[in-house]
């Protein structure tokens, strides 16, 4: 009996070896250590946090307090809006056709 080279199957065997390997190394490969000055890290960070600060109190300083007679301007102004809006909504309501309601079934006695 002739034994046969199983090529497929080497070449598959080898391909699964390589990849483990590959990725062995991959997973147990430590990063670069870098010099990394923290103080000036911190800093960054504090400036950072300032300015959010600063430019919080300038948006509170700049919204204007809104007095109760502007208020009630304001309201009156949108009251005689939806007044003047009214009778277009009720055109358009009466326009419309009204939805048909399905007749009620009857039972037979029997």
């Amino acid at each position: 009996m002739a034994s046969t080279e199983l090529k497929r199957k080497a070449r598959k065997n080898r391909m699964v070896s390589r990849l483990r390997k590959e990725n062995i190394k991959r997973l147990t490969r430590k990063p670069v250590l870098k010099l990394v000055d923290i103080e000036k890290v911190k800093e960054e960070f504090a400036a950072k946090a300032a300015a959010k600060q600063k430019a919080a109190a300038e948006k509170k300083e700049k919204k204007p307090k809104e007095t109760p007679a502007a208020k009630a301007a304001e309201k009156k102004q949108t009251t005689e809006k939806e007044i003047k809006e009214e009778p277009k909504a009720e055109k358009k309501a009466a326009a419309k056709p009204a939805k048909k309601t399905p007749a009620k079934k009857k039972e037979d006695k029997a």
